[in-house]
């Protein structure tokens, strides 16, 4: 996998070439300082991966994410947490806080290699068949997983794909996220971005932006958070 970089402070852009030069599979072909270079660059070249500053002069990284290539991916890095939520608007992989620490960044280009794989994959048949109370069967992998219900933490959309995380698995199928949400039974599941829908009986805890499920850290979009609070949060909390 290729990818390139994007950030106008020069040491931001060294600390990510190392971090790339760490991972295997993975090829650095380009570095630039705003993103008037990088579209002329991207007009003429095929890109898979793109680390991405969000504060730049000019055009922000989000709102240049909007303009890139469907079958270019993002991951935007960034020193500021409240950025979360919008990036995840705009499809990205993964959102990395500076200064990025190497295990976490090789988990981002893990994470991007999966997709890259599957946006190379001719899949066109639907992907989730036998709904019932208890479980779904989904396709992946040109098999059928029954997957139960109680046992999804949380869903993660992408494009037209999806991710199913379960405790110990997860299973990649090629559907858009609304779609897999109104299948699935309301009083389990809800929406708290356009990219996650979780598994209300698997949170742990919650703040204002943020899910926590285990070790997963789900941030939650500003369009969804009022109606998340209401439904599934204030009306469970215990006065004491």
């Amino acid at each position: 996998m290729n990818c390139i970089i994007v950030d106008d402070e020069p040491l931001a852009r060294k600390a990510i070439q190392k971090l790339v030069y760490q991972t295997e599979n993975l090829e650095c072909i380009a570095s630039f300082n705003g993103t008037d270079a990088t579209r002329e660059f991207l007009s003429k070249n095929a890109v898979d991966l793109i680390f991405l500053d969000i504060q730049m002069p000019g055009v922000n990284g989000i709102e240049f994410a909007r303009t890139i290539a469907k079958t270019t991916l993002v991951v935007f890095t960034t020193a500021f947490h409240e950025f979360a939520s919008e990036s995840y608007e705009v499809d990205a992989i993964d959102y990395l806080i500076k200064p990025v620490k190497l295990e976490r960044f090789q988990k981002a280009v893990e994470k991007a290699q999966t997709y890259s794989k599957l946006f190379r994959t001719d899949q066109t048949s639907s992907n989730i068949e036998n709904v019932t109370d208890d479980y779904i069967f989904v396709r992946a992998d040109r098999r059928m997983f029954k997957v139960y219900l109680n046992d999804i933490l949380y869903i993660e959309g992408l494009k037209d794909y999806v991710i199913i995380y379960l405790e110990n698995q997860k299973v990649i199928t090629l559907m858009n996220i609304r779609t897999i949400h109104e299948l699935l039974p309301k009083r389990l599941f809800v929406r708290i971005s356009k990219s996650y829908v979780i598994n209300v009986n698997k949170m742990d805890s919650v703040d204002n932006n943020t899910v926590y499920i285990g070790k997963n850290e789900i941030p939650i979009g500003n369009i969804y958070r009022d109606f998340f609070f209401s439904e599934f949060v204030t009306r469970k909390v215990l006065n004491r």
